[in-house]
């Protein structure tokens, strides 16, 4: 098998998974300070701006599906080489954009290839060396998945100070070469995982047919009400085909995402819900609250006001390694759901917030988000067998990104169209967030509660063995159907 020099060695594995996810991860929370300055100098509109963001978004999401796909037919090894390849050439084409179309095209290439990266490089990385790196890899996704994000605003704060984007987007370019550069010092020419897995191109339509229509509607909502047909009927129509994709692997034989395993095991669905809120309460309450405050404050300044959640996402990567092997783990996110509600309501206290709430509420937001999404992909992945971790990953990616990037604009809408004053619909849009923080957590608790599990530790070696899971989860609700079931009458014997 053709390796490369590097094959193998943990720490530039590990460093190519870096170089991979962080430039668009970061990008995307970078982006906020700058789009102002990278639409006047394309002469484009605000409105196309929101487009090329939701469209690139829109392909992250879709790219979390057709990694799987190729990883079950395709050499994975190569296939990585060619999604660092497509990623390096769209990070130039984004620099050197001359044109709307040439940066919006290399923007969703982005998208696309981060994700594709992520599903196909991550699980290699945790299922591919020795149990005693796990903890590593735990606390390496954690920063790569919300540490970079969270540097978004500070990054683009940086840049937008200097009046300039080109930067930013070269540094970007320059990160991808070395990722494309680590892919090929690392490779290890890996077989298909499985070639006599079907082809399931209707779940691709799908993904793409929803994830394309949902944040169309979403990114139209910067110009147009809520009820406009541009909007609700994409947005609506895309959430539903989102779903049907769901209900057809479910209903599958031989399905391409392991979703029933997963949707009725109690473990996995809690985990899930704690993902999906905490995405979509996590970043609406950033969003709302920088919004405000990017009236009274330079870019820059705003961005030093929220450098305490990536200090967050620090702590929380560091937690997550010392609970890996701990029952803990599973009331990490809890915990978790409780920061972010705390930190949402500390933005909710002032409107605007001032900077010592907005300190503490972006510190407590950092701690919620790095506590519950990445934890929260462990619970789920540790409940199956490690053969699926792709599968899981794609499945918690997939619907992370809808809840993420989608909520987010409608709140942003709802914050600029409802209350009275001119903070009135975001006050009541933050403490919408807060509710679905709590709600989350509480769903969570009642699933577990109705299923009957218990908190456990991970057998992690009986895990990466590929034989079962880390741990038993119950059927979804399995405590509710055992009280439900009666113990049969034994009839009385016949007398003679």
């Amino acid at each position: 098998m053709r390796q490369g020099p590097l094959a193998g060695r943990y720490p530039a594995v590990a460093s190519m998974v870096v170089f991979a996810l962080v430039p668009y991860l970061a990008l995307s929370g970078a982006l906020g300070p700058i789009t102002p300055i990278i639409a006047e100098r394309l002469h484009m509109s605000l409105q196309t701006m929101s487009l090329g963001s939701g469209m690139a978004n829109a392909a992250y999401a879709v790219g979390t599906v057709l990694a799987v796909q190729f990883a079950q037919l395709l050499p994975q090894r190569r296939m990585m080489v060619v999604y660092a390849s497509v990623l390096f050439v769209a990070s130039i084409a984004t620099a050197a954009a001359a044109d709307p179309a040439m940066f919006i095209v290399g923007h969703v290439l982005q998208g696309l290839c981060t994700s594709l990266l992520l599903i196909s490089a991550a699980p290699p990385l945790f299922l591919g060396f020795p149990a005693s790196r796990l903890r590593t890899t735990a606390m390496i996704m954690n920063m790569c998945i919300f540490g970079a994000v969270a540097l978004g605003p500070l990054i683009g704060g940086i840049q937008a100070s200097a009046d300039n984007w080109r930067p930013l987007f070269w540094v970007v370019a320059g990160i991808s070469a070395t990722a494309l550069l680590l892919s090929l010092l690392t490779f290890e020419d890996a077989p298909p995982a499985d070639p006599t897995a079907p082809r399931d191109p209707l779940a691709i339509v799908l993904a793409a047919v929803g994830a394309g229509a949902a944040f169309f509607g979403a990114s139209e909502l910067l110009t147009h009400p809520f009820l406009d047909t541009i909007t609700i009927v994409p947005l609506l129509g895309g959430l539903a085909t989102i779903v049907t994709l769901i209900i057809n692997q479910s209903l599958r034989s031989r399905p391409l995402l392991t979703i029933r395993p997963m949707l009725t095991s109690t473990i996995p669905v809690a985990g899930i819900v704690v993902a999906l809120f905490a995405a979509a309460a996590s970043v609406s309450a950033t969003e709302l609250s920088a919004g405000m405050l990017a009236t009274r404050y330079s870019p820059l300044h705003v961005g030093l006001l929220y450098l305490p959640e990536f200090a967050g996402a620090v702590a929380t990567a560091l937690a997550l390694g010392v609970v890996l092997r701990h029952r803990t783990l599973q009331y990490l996110p809890l915990a978790g759901m409780g920061a972010l509600a705390a930190g949402i309501i500390v933005f909710r206290l002032q409107l605007p917030p001032s900077q010592a709430l907005t300190l503490i509420g972006s510190g407590l937001t950092g701690i919620g988000v790095g506590a519950t999404v990445a934890p929260a992909l462990f619970v789920a992945g540790f409940s199956l067998p490690s053969a699926n971790l792709q599968r899981v990953f794609a499945i918690v990616e997939l619907m992370r990104a809808v809840a993420a990037f989608i909520i987010a604009p409608v709140f942003a809408h709802f914050a600029a169209t409802v209350g009275t004053g001119r903070y009135g619909g975001t006050g009541i849009a933050l403490w919408i967030g807060a509710g679905l923080a709590i709600a989350g957590a509480l769903i969570a608790v009642l699933l577990y509660v109705l299923g009957g599990a218990r908190p456990q530790a991970p057998d992690i070696p009986l895990f990466l063995t590929g034989e079962a899971p880390a741990w038993p989860s119950p059927p979804l609700l399995a405590a509710v159907r055992r009280r439900m079931v009666t113990t049969p009458t034994t009839e009385e014997p016949a007398r003679s």
